[in-house]
């Protein structure tokens, strides 16, 4: 007997086959989930969303438009990826060099939020209920409760799990 759907993929994107994908998850236009990749309960993904095969990807999560999350990117539940923010895999990339075994760790903790057009280098963790503002771009480990923006991001607060500042640093 064939296993009944519980989620919901738009007639243009692409669910390879071995693709784990949670019920209640939402999978809207032009986007590509790859083989291995593992999507939780309850998620988001938007427009042309790219999910790499050793991805992971909590519950809850909502990933706005045109955003790849590539292999070794680990999303804890209920995180904010904002439109076109950036994770990157490879330190050193070269088109004439695989480099596919040096890929680096990236881990997104609970609640976190990456604002739009944020580019996160890859082997860091952005901690729990941080906020990344837009077009930052992060270089090093991001604490807990953090408020990171700009090039490179640099702690300008501390914000509560709902996202507001609790305190003025700057």
């Amino acid at each position: 007997m064939a296993r009944e759907k519980v989620y919901f993929v738009h007639e243009s994107s692409y669910v390879d086959e071995g693709a784990e994908i949670g019920e209640g998850t939402k999978i809207w236009h032009f986007c590509h989930i790859m083989p291995g990749a593992k999507i939780g309960k309850n998620c988001t993904l938007g427009q042309n969303v790219n999910v790499g095969s050793r991805a992971v990807i909590g519950d809850g999560v909502k990933i706005q438009n045109n955003v790849s999350v590539y292999d070794d990117v680990i999303i804890e539940d209920d995180v904010f990826c904002g439109p076109s923010c950036v994770f990157t895999n490879v330190i050193n990339p070269r088109s004439f060099v695989e480099r596919k075994a040096e890929y680096k760790k990236t881990i997104v903790k609970k609640g976190a939020s990456i604002g739009a057009n944020a580019t996160i280098v890859c082997g860091v963790t952005i901690g729990e209920y941080a906020l990344i503002g837009a077009g930052s771009v992060v270089t090093k480990n991001v604490p807990a409760y953090a408020l990171v923006y700009g090039n490179p991001a640099v702690v300008h607060g501390k914000i509560d799990m709902e996202g507001s500042k609790i305190d003025d640093k700057e």
